[in-house]
């Protein structure tokens, strides 16, 4: 005679059922603290500029769309699409820069044995604990002397000489996983090393390429401190200095405007990252599966 046994139901106790609700509360509690300031800048850009600082209402309570409207004005005369064109600009070529610079200078630290490699790897990777804001004077009088300031030239030009360190560094990790029976197949064939990395080593990289590509445009399109320091022409101002002209030499600010600006202005950076995510995804799972 065998004697039935009632199984334990372990994800139904009490404990556990409490954990759990505990935890979705917190999850709810940050969901809430991270979206509160989205949902502000909504509810904002439809409100009349009075009410932005006056009201503390979190959405209005009667939607006005000038503010949106108000944008094909312009600023000073100057018309917001063209701050939407030099961002567009200057975005575009920080990535064609970094792309091209970081990745050659990633296949001669990876693939190309030379004397002195490790101790430039190490020299540039000690360029990341530089602070930025000790190169802002030698840069600028170095562009002022060539005559080079207000133009896109001083924003763009270290992008196209691999100035950017990290993402040198995640190329170089990148290409140092692939086997080294591609490069040797490819040197048999006849190939030289730019073929070999034009051909095979820089497809196989997609997913760091398209890392560095999603994060240079990102940080180009929010760049403030260069533009503010290297354009002196209104009509050649990017997206972020562009919503500082909502502000009059009077102190007082067009809020409306600004917000809705803002709000235009992350468009293209969430496009962006919108067209490229899957191959960012697919290059992680890929890597994952590798590993």
């Amino acid at each position: 005679m065998t004697t039935a046994t009632t199984p334990v139901a372990r994800g139904t106790s009490p404990r556990r059922r409490t954990g759990s609700l505990a935890w979705h509360i917190g999850a709810l509690l940050v969901l809430a603290v991270v979206l509160y300031p989205v949902i502000w800048v909504l509810g904002a850009s439809f409100k009349p500029s009075k009410d932005i600082v006056a009201s503390l209402d979190l959405l209005p309570t009667k939607p006005v769309w000038a503010n949106f409207s108000g944008l094909a004005d312009g600023i000073s005369g100057i018309s917001v699409s063209s701050f939407f064109v030099n961002s567009l600009m200057y975005a575009l070529l920080a990535v064609v820069g970094v792309v091209v610079s970081s990745s050659l200078t990633a296949y001669a630290f990876a693939k190309i044995g030379f004397a002195g490699r490790n101790l430039l790897f190490t020299m540039m990777i000690g360029t990341l604990l530089l602070p930025y804001h000790v190169l802002l004077i030698p840069q600028y009088v170095l562009f002022r002397k060539l005559e080079l300031v207000d133009t896109l030239v001083p924003l763009v030009a270290g992008k196209f000489l691999a100035t950017e360190a990290f993402f040198v560094f995640l190329m170089v990790q990148f290409m140092r996983a692939l086997p080294r029976e591609l490069d040797e197949a490819a040197r048999l064939d006849g190939c030289g090393h730019l073929r070999t990395y034009w051909s095979i080593v820089l497809p196989l990289c997609r997913p760091a390429v398209i890392t560095s590509a999603i994060f240079t445009f990102i940080n180009a399109w929010n760049d403030f401190m260069g533009p503010l320091i290297y354009l002196n022409t209104p009509s050649k101002y990017t997206v972020s200095l562009g919503l500082m002209m909502f502000r009059d030499q009077e102190g007082i600010s067009d809020y409306g405007s600004m917000i809705a600006m803002s709000l235009v202005a992350l468009v293209p950076v969430i496009a962006f990252f919108m067209a490229f995510q899957r191959y960012l995804i697919d290059g992680m799972a890929t890597s994952g599966l590798k590993g």
